[in-house]
Order: structure tokens, then sequence, then C-alpha cells
């Protein structure tokens, strides 16, 4: 078996990640945090949730450089996340812009104020609304600087929230990670920690190429140390975990959820790394082909739709490059259901993660 050992970015804490970034395109998203507030803490850090946390990198941001400004719907009542809450009453309405209800105005609109030297953040108030402005994000900010020979560049950040939402049904469900890294000329974040929420924003802000941010829904209440200082590291992977017998990737809520199963699965004698992408375009190759090299399995968790969802580009990448045994782990070809039993059909959990384990370290040993 390869001993080749990972490049991902190791975590520095006891219990949860942390960022790195740089702020060009040309290398990607940032990484980053801690996930439980229970970790060790620094005197530059401070505790915050998701929410708290994103509010706080815009703030910082605009604060720094007055190009930026935010527009869509109910920014002035602090989002539906309280993602916005106190810029309206610090920056004024015309930088903090309360837009009408309609997504393809609110990015044309955007992409217009990043053509004339604006950096605009877009909310979309879920990923699921964003379907509404798809020509703008697709044919007009990911291909203008390639179309006008780059005498254009589309500053803009999309804040589409992702991913299940309790109670909130088919339309208001879903993760489309996969559908923005199958589109050149924007760069795709997915944070998972509060510390990610802070660092990988100010990057993507700083970044001179469009990004789809992703921050999801079910994360704005989790709390962490956010250190202001630590920037985040675009592109690059984050090591939360070191293992002996697979390595399993993920990003979003479901790095959240492939940790606790690591654990659990500690308890059963199997030995589990766990990295977390952070960035889904570009994704850290180096880091997750040489992890799973070393542990010869490889095993890739995402709450989006397992057909055709960006766990199998991980997986066929490890595969071509490796020759390790991959198995992936997403959740069923299904509408999200409003009932909760038809609902949790949808979620992966840490008993999914564990089964998908076993099942894979057995294979694998046969």
């Amino acid at each position: 078996m390869n001993t080749a050992a990972s490049t991902a970015t190791p975590d520095p804490t006891t219990t949860g990640p942390t960022t790195g970034a740089t702020t060009g395109a040309t290398t990607g998203a940032t990484t980053g945090a801690t996930t439980s507030a229970t970790t060790t803490m620094t005197p530059s850090t401070t505790t915050m949730n998701c929410a708290e946390a994103a509010a706080a990198a815009l703030a910082d941001a605009m604060a720094d450089d007055a190009a930026v400004v935010a527009l869509g719907e109910d920014l002035g009542r602090g989002g539906i996340f309280t993602q916005y809450q106190g810029l309206l009453a610090r920056f004024g309405a015309e930088r903090v812009i309360d837009t009408p209800i309609s997504e393809s105005t609110i990015m044309g609109a955007a992409v217009g104020m990043a053509l004339a030297g604006l950096r605009p953040v877009v909310e979309m108030r879920v990923a699921d609304f964003a379907m509404c402005a798809m020509d703008e994000i697709v044919n007009q900010a990911a291909k203008n600087r390639y179309m006008f020979g780059g005498q254009g560049r589309v500053k803009l950040v999309a804040r589409l929230p992702i991913g299940l939402w309790t109670g909130s049904a088919a339309q208001h469900s879903q993760s489309f990670e996969a559908w923005f890294a199958h589109l050149p000329g924007v760069v795709v974040l997915c944070p998972s920690t509060p510390q990610d929420c802070y660092s990988m924003l100010r990057a993507a802000l700083a970044c001179d190429d469009p990004v789809i941010h992703m921050e999801h829904k079910e994360l704005w209440s989790l709390k962490g140390p956010v250190d202001r200082g630590l920037p985040a590291n675009l592109g690059r992977a984050r090591q939360r975990r070191s293992g002996r017998d697979l390595t399993i990737v993920s990003w979003s809520a479901a790095a959240q959820v492939a940790a606790e199963a690591a654990a659990a699965l500690a308890g059963q004698g199997i030995d589990a790394g766990v990295i977390d992408l952070g960035t889904i375009w570009p994704w850290d190759r180096d880091a997750v082909c040489a992890d799973a090299a070393r542990t010869g399995r490889l095993l890739v968790v995402h709450e989006a739709v397992q057909a055709a969802g960006f766990g199998a580009e991980v997986a066929a990448t490890v595969a071509e490059h490796t020759g390790c045994r991959v198995a992936r782990l997403g959740a069923p070809r299904v509408p999200v259901g409003y009932a909760p039993a038809l609902e949790n059909e949808a979620r992966i959990g840490v008993v999914a993660v564990v089964r998908a384990a076993r099942e894979l370290v057995g294979r694998a040993s046969k």
C-alpha cells in the first residue's frame, strides 16, 4: 500500500478545522473553521455562529473597501438567516440594497455593477431560487472575462444557501454544487464551520472572478471560534482527522456528519480520516489522492443527490490516479419530502456513513 503523506492542510485544533486562503480566483476557494465552541480558543478568537461570522466578514469587507455592496431580498431586515444583521444601519441603503422579488434582475444588476467596478454580494435567499437567475450566472458572469478577452472582470460573490432545511420541502432543500462545478469561469465554495463562513467570504470578496458561495441552511446556528486574522486558503482541503484504514472526503454540512461518523467508527476499530474539501472548484486533488493512496480506500460523502453528484468527480479522479477502492454516499434521486419521514429519506446521517465505511473496508479486505 502506498504510504504517501497527505498534503491537505492539517487541523491545528483537537476537534475542528481551520482555514487558510489566498485571494486569487486562479487558486480556488477557502477552507476553514473549528466545529464547536469547546475547541481551544486563542486570544484573537471570538465565539460566533455561522450567521454572525458571515455578517462580520461582510461588515469588515465593506469597512475596508467602499466598492463592496450587497443586494438582494430581505437584506434590510438582516436576511432570512440573520446573515446580514446590522449592516443596513451601519452602511446605509445605498450599500445594503433591498430589491424586488426578481432573481434574474438582482443577478443581472450585480453583473453590471461588477463590470462598472463594484464588488457586489448577491443574495439569492436559497440556492433553489437561483434557478431564476441562471442565464445571468452562466452566460454573463461566468463568460464575460473569456468572451471579451479580459477587458472586464465580474468580481461578484453570489451567496446561494444550499441543503436540507427542516420542514421546507422540495423547493427549498436542494444542493447544486455539482451544477456550478461544471461551469467554467466560476469558483465554487462550500463552507462548513463559522471560521469558514468568515474567512472564505473574505477571500471570495478579494477574488477577481465570480464566486458561487454556498453556505448551508442548517449550519447558520453552528457555533465555534472565529479568528478574523486567519486567512482562507482557496483551493486547499483541510484534514479534519487523520486515519489509517480509509479516507472520507466531504464538504458543507456533510463534513460535520463525516467527522461524527469517523469518531463512531473509531469505537468500532476502524480508523477513518476525514478531509473537508471546502473548495468544490478548484478542488484539492493532490491532497485527496495522496491520502486515499495512503489508506487504500476512499468514501465520498455529500448531501446532494448521489447520481452525477460532485462525489462522482472525486471518486473517478482518485480511481484513475491511485487505483484504490472507492465508494460514494449521497442522497437518493428523489425530491425532498415535506413530511418528516420522507424528509429523513433524503438525509445522509451518521448511521449511513458508518454503514458505508464498514462495507468499503470489508469489501477492500476480501
